[in-house]
């Protein structure tokens, strides 16, 4: 795609989808881009968005590929054993007076991040009552999150035997997580980048979001996470993220993938 025509597409997105594409990686979008419209079966764009105008469902997939959507439970294991044994624990001992922790999985697509953070907090605190939130810009993934599911088999290949049984409906695929489960979360539309952050939260986990937009928008979303952050709590990032120097943001680092607010 060439980039005069990119920069066309960019903005009927945003005019007519509400998506801005500025915020994305160039390269990246433009690659995702050139595989949808080959997947659509159609030669042009012009072809493309005279089809969206009147085809509702093909708008509303088009405008979730865009949000770009991946999930598993216990994505990159050895960093979801530190937060269980190690975070959780910690933000539990500070806070003994808090009726629950607040904690906000922040771009958490069909559900599978919000619903391992309340298995993991089942097993750590089962009389306690934390508020845990799930949010996503994506309206189908949050549809989705909010039925429990349902996952594929590679989307539970992290869980053990033991939490399938007790965690999940029988039969499948697709997999459900039980009712008592989706009780414990509350589910929301949300664009990070243009809407307004609820605050005070113990753990924010925002896993493989970030690394798909511009510099600029990262530094944004990293001012407004430490906002949203109690004075201690923490920031859970992906395995191959890094956010430079932290303390710009009143962050410091505590190992792979964690941050805490100073």
């Amino acid at each position: 795609m060439e980039l005069e025509e990119y920069q066309r597409i960019k903005s009927i997105v945003k005019s007519h989808i509400g998506i801005d594409l500025e915020h994305y990686k160039d390269e990246q979008m433009r690659r995702r881009l050139d595989s949808w419209l080959i997947r659509s079966g159609l030669r042009t764009w012009e072809d493309y968005f005279a089809k969206i105008k009147v085809d509702k469902d093909e708008l509303l997939k088009f405008r979730n590929y865009l949000t770009i959507n991946v999930t598993e439970f216990f994505r990159d294991t050895e960093r979801w054993k530190y937060l269980q044994t190690n975070i959780l624990p910690m933000l539990i001992r500070e806070s003994p007076q808090r009726p629950g922790m607040r904690i906000w999985s922040a771009g958490c697509s069909i559900g599978a991040e919000p619903f391992t953070l309340a298995m993991i907090l089942e097993e750590l605190t089962p009389t306690r009552k934390h508020h845990i939130l799930g949010t996503d810009l994506d309206k189908g993934a949050i549809a989705r999150a909010s039925s429990g599911g349902g996952f594929i088999q590679e989307e539970i290949r992290g869980l053990s035997s033991k939490q399938r049984e007790t965690y999940f409906k029988p039969g499948g695929p697709p997999f459900f997580v039980v009712d008592s489960l989706i009780k414990k979360i509350t589910f929301r539309e949300q664009n990070m980048i243009s809407d307004t952050f609820d605050t005070d939260f113990d753990l924010i986990v925002c896993r493989n979001v970030v690394i798909y937009f511009t510099s600029t928008t990262k530094e944004l979303l990293y001012k407004k996470f430490a906002a949203s952050l109690r004075k201690g709590g923490i920031l859970f990032i992906g395995g191959t993220e890094i956010i430079p120097h932290p303390q710009d943001y009143g962050l410091k680092s505590i190992g792979i993938s964690f941050y805490q607010k100073l």
